[in-house]
């Protein structure tokens, strides 16, 4: 498949699929995320840490790779800047941007990997979810082409996922761990009981995750980047470990405050790192 086959498919798969509203009122990529009231504290203050290496204030962020701003967290990271400029692949998330931006927002259809700005145009850069979508040999130009339209004294902020990772037996164990006490505690369910829901697998496209010792030699080696933890834990961990009935919860708030402590250990060897680089005066 040709890079320009992946960028059709990718902006086919969104604006037919990923960014259409369902039953439940929710985009179709809403599935990606664990929405239970159980892990919403957690994901909320995962949310805040993009915040945190953002300039506060400026004249533009680049939301690159927007979709539709999809989760009202999303609206932070620019609310001290003049304008927040959103640029994806697919038109229909870009509607839907507009109609939660209003005039506060600029929508341009492009490709992460060939920027339409000029270079330093933005004080704020953030990418989420986006760059995995890349094919490998892509991907260390576009963090450079994203680098090269930050400000002196901008930082940007992506987020991604790794492919491998050290955690990762660490965190199967515990999934097959509590899938099996599920398993054997469905017969003898007291009445009116509910079971946690499924593992839900939806539709995707293309996406290429590598690792951290893979960042550092692309990218790391090129930029001043650090990488920090965003969630060191996957979807599939915290919709069949993380049960309210288990504390869920007190065990989420260990693992937030477990990563605040070592942010460097878990983005690094977690399933989603944080990676913060900032340009110099």
């Amino acid at each position: 498949m040709t890079q320009h086959d992946v960028k059709q498919e990718i902006g086919r798969f969104y604006n037919e699929v990923g960014w259409q509203i369902e039953q439940d009122g929710n985009f179709q990529n809403a599935q990606y995320e664990d929405l239970r009231p159980v892990s919403a504290e957690y994901i909320a203050r995962a949310h805040a840490r993009v915040a945190r290496h953002l300039p506060k204030s400026g004249r533009y962020l680049l939301d690159a790779g927007s979709g539709p701003v999809q989760y009202d967290a999303y609206l932070q990271y620019s609310k001290g800047f003049e304008r927040r400029v959103c640029l994806d692949l697919s038109f229909v998330a870009l509607r839907q941007a507009r109609a939660k931006l209003g005039a506060h927002g600029w929508c341009v259809v492009a490709d992460i990997a060939h920027l339409p700005f000029k270079p330093e145009a933005f004080d704020g850069i953030v990418s989420l979810h986006t760059i995995h979508h890349l094919p490998a040999d892509e991907k260390p130009g576009c963090y450079l082409g994203l680098y090269e339209r930050l400000s002196p004294g901008g930082s940007m902020v992506t987020v991604d996922g790794w492919s491998e990772h050290k955690l990762r037996k660490t965190w199967t164990l515990l999934i097959r761990l509590a899938e099996r006490l599920r398993r054997d505690k469905k017969p003898g369910q007291a009445a009116g009981a509910q079971s946690a829901p499924a593992e839900s697998k939806p539709a995707g496209t293309y996406v290429v995750k590598n690792s951290a010792a893979w960042f550092k030699a692309a990218v790391g080696s090129q930029l001043p980047a650090q990488i920090l933890t965003w969630r060191s834990v996957s979807v599939h961990f915290l919709r069949t470990v993380i049960q309210p009935e288990w504390g869920g919860k007190f065990w989420l708030k260990v693992l937030y405050r477990l990563e605040e402590c070592f942010p460097r250990y878990f983005g690094e060897n977690g399933q989603y790192p944080l990676i913060v680089i900032r340009k110099p005066e």
